[in-house]
């Protein structure tokens, strides 16, 4: 699976419809957010555009809105290979206009796929593409999913198995897709070897991303590393809670991530969001509740992160080393999640590639290095306040991970997000007053270098 590998050297920059569209993303949408990436993303280096689950449902409409009455459609579309097509619904003229204009764009075309083979299929018992066998024959109609109820898991000791997997990632090859985020998989290793292989057998180059985060485990990352991407935390969205899950994943799997296959903190809930979860009362975004903002639940809002936790959720990802997918409506999005998803020196942290690891911890403060892969000396810090109130911070540069050579006289340092900077290095000591759930990210590098 070489190949997989070298097409991600570095984490993978895009946007994902789901934040903002959820399992309804029509064509004008998405036609609409391709123009806004390729204007204001890609020119920082995003170029993954991904369109999330439920472009194959067949929606009941609610009359006088583009959005469906249900959260899962009644009916799909199927070929007669019992392979998902683009929905009539949102897609009239099928996927082709919008992967060429993404193309056309200078953009990558990615789309979601679930595990496993469609209970249609398996009910109309359609065939498997170039093989005798029928949909009823490879499923295993005792393996579904709880949150997602179109498909049933493919049972791999079949020998049609392989031959499903191979027949549909061929078809997606041939619409021109370049990325496939594979959900519902990662508890099913040997069905990622199979879309793996498949990817292989296609000749496409296509990324392989593998969700959802709540399922993955340590003893599959043999498989898992046969793609490009691996998720590690479960649902990520705009709420403080949330802050908690990418610092824990982040310290559990971080060690697992680089030389092309990262671990990845989901989606970036910045901007406008739930766009297909409309107010009906006639209250405004800034008055919808807390409790129907969180996990997704909610309705249509701008984000309810503070700049604050703005700051520090991107200083994460970037020490991290996660992939950086924007989940807002790129149109009617917010100029200050533009310039933190586009701000040069994160992006330099997180290109770099280089996943962080914790140097300090006490009670609720955290210091996170990651070193510059190839300039000895060189690299970023982040230091961050976990509590809620503002905290005094006092930290020696051997705390920070940070000891002099007989090469190195010492060290410079620079603030990524305050100007001027909100903190001193005196007598190797860096004091600083970090707000709650505030950071500082520093870059620091040899004070030697020329």
């Amino acid at each position: 699976m070489a190949r997989l590998r070298r097409l991600s050297p570095r984490p993978p920059l895009g946007w994902n419809s789901f934040d903002c569209y959820g399992c309804a993303a029509s064509e004008d949408a998405l036609l609409r957010n391709a123009e806004v990436m390729a204007e204001r993303l890609k020119p920082a280096g995003y170029e993954y555009f991904v369109v999330d689950n439920g472009w194959f449902a067949e929606y009941a409409i609610a009359p006088g809105s583009r959005y469906p009455i249900v959260r899962h459609a009644e009916d799909v579309n199927l070929d007669r290979y019992g392979r998902y097509q683009p929905s009539r619904c949102y897609f009239p003229v099928g996927l082709g206009r919008l992967i060429d204009r993404v193309h056309g764009l200078g953009l990558k075309f990615g789309l979601h796929l679930m595990r496993g083979i469609p209970r249609k299929a398996v009910a109309q018992n359609l065939p498997i593409l170039g093989t005798s066998y029928r949909a009823s024959d490879i499923a295993d109609v005792e393996d579904t999913c709880t949150w997602c109820p179109y498909n049933y898991g493919v049972n791999m000791d079949h020998p049609g198995a392989q031959a499903y997997y191979d027949g549909l990632i061929a078809m997606l090859a041939g619409w021109g897709v370049d990325f496939i985020k594979a959900d519902d998989i990662t508890g099913y290793p040997r069905e990622i070897e199979a879309i793996a292989k498949a990817i292989e057998k296609s000749g496409r180059p296509m990324l392989l991303s593998l969700s959802p985060g709540g399922q993955t485990s340590p003893q599959y990352m043999t498989s898992y590393k046969k793609a490009n991407m691996l998720r590690t935390t479960r649902d990520i969205w705009d709420n403080r809670a949330d802050l908690d899950k990418a610092f824990e994943a982040w310290n559990a799997f971080g060690a697992f991530g680089g030389d092309g296959f990262w671990t990845d903190l989901d989606m970036i809930p910045f901007g406008h969001l739930q766009l297909w979860k409309p107010r009906n009362d006639g209250k405004s975004l800034e008055d919808t509740p807390a409790e129907e903002e969180l996990n997704g639940k909610g309705h249509e809002r701008m984000s309810g992160l503070t700049g604050t936790q703005k700051h520090t959720f991107m200083t994460i990802r970037a020490l991290a080393a996660s992939p950086l997918f924007m989940g807002g409506d790129l149109p009617t999005s917010d100029d200050l999640s533009f310039a933190l998803l586009t701000n040069r020196d994160m992006l330099a942290c997180n290109q770099n590639g280089i996943v962080g690891t914790r140097v300090y911890q006490r009670e609720e403060l955290e210091a996170w290095r990651t070193p510059h892969r190839s300039v000895d000396g060189e690299g970023w810090i982040g230091i961050f306040n976990r509590g809620a109130s503002e905290r005094q911070v006092r930290l020696t540069l051997e705390e920070l991970g940070l000891q002099s050579s007989r090469q190195m006289t010492g060290f410079k340092f620079r603030s990524i997000w305050q100007d001027p900077p909100d903190y001193q290095v005196r007598d190797n000591v860096l004091t600083a007053s970090i707000d709650g759930d505030g950071v500082l990210f520093i870059h620091y590098y040899n004070n030697d270098r020329s």
